[in-house]
């Protein structure tokens, strides 16, 4: 079922204390959501309550906690589930980075991963969607995936792991919650302009490195705005559709990939090898 109008809806979002998910938060409220907020980071997420309220936008809840934690997330969907039966459109935008070759990655760096970008969404549907289901009163599900989940980019091990997991999981749901109206929209940003930028974790290299600063400014220039991506998820609400692109590039090389596999394991080679030679003087013993 499409939802072609916010006003009214409960629309919960998680990480919505800056990136995508503070851009997303704005808009929904700006459009008539009352929306329910969640973050790691308890400062930064009374910042967009206050600057949502300021604007006239309705917060129907908030609260600060890791939503990896099962127990944490349970709780707060008691909470919510006290001030309204169920809510109408659940947005999983919560997600962390990190990135480097398997023999330097730890293994907290791929728990990390996993419990953050694919438990994280697991905790939050497992407690918001049944709920909605039970209301009947259809829905929307926004899983903020990434390029990362539909194409092998160099480094990404322990971040695609989480992020095609989240496209699997998505798939599924798509297929699982139409008899519901419910429906799922994969959301599959290429390059953004968040904070993630300066914060991402490269296992083993000097972040400060020229080399590595000539990657990412390379990457800043390419990258969409967070407002771009929340006007983009809006309408892939909207219009219920399940794959949301934010960039051509994305769009093109996932096509490319399907229907060009021999040429794309090519070049998906080439991107690793380069990558590895342009920051080879950059890693540290």
């Amino acid at each position: 079922m499409a939802i072609k109008d916010l006003r009214g809806t409960r629309f919960l979002i998680t990480g919505a204390a800056s990136g995508i998910g503070r851009a997303l938060a704005l808009a929904a409220a700006d459009e008539g959501a009352e929306v329910i907020l969640t973050d790691l980071h308890a400062d930064g997420l009374d910042d967009i309550v206050t600057e949502v309220r300021n604007r006239g936008g309705a917060v129907l809840h908030s609260a600060a906690f890791d939503i990896s934690d099962y127990d944490a997330v349970t709780a707060f969907a008691n909470e919510v589930h006290e001030r309204c039966e169920s809510v109408d459109i659940v947005a999983n935008v919560a997600g962390v980075s990190v990135w480097g070759t398997v023999d330097r990655l730890e293994h907290k760096h791929w728990k990390l991963m996993v419990d953050v970008n694919l438990m994280g969404p697991i905790h939050v549907i497992e407690n918001f969607v049944p709920p909605m289901i039970a209301a009947r009163r259809g829905g929307h599900i926004v899983n903020v995936s990434s390029a990362a989940g539909l194409i092998a980019l160099p480094w990404h091990s322990a971040y695609s792991a989480s992020k095609f997991g989240l496209r699997g999981v998505s798939e599924v749901l798509r297929f699982d919650l139409k008899r519901d109206r419910i429906g799922v929209s994969l959301v599959v940003p290429g390059a953004v302009a968040t904070p993630l930028v300066d914060t991402v974790q490269i296992v083993g290299v000097d972040r400060d490195a020229p080399a590595v600063r000539k990657l990412t400014g390379r990457f800043v220039k390419h990258a969409a705005s967070p407002e771009k991506v929340a006007g983009c998820i809006l309408t892939g609400i909207k219009k219920n559709r399940f794959m949301v692109y934010t960039s051509f590039d994305t769009r093109f090389g996932f096509w490319w990939a399907r229907k060009f596999a021999p040429p794309y394991n090519l070049v998906m080679q080439g991107a690793n090898d380069y990558f590895r030679k342009v920051l080879r003087s950059s890693m540290t013993k």
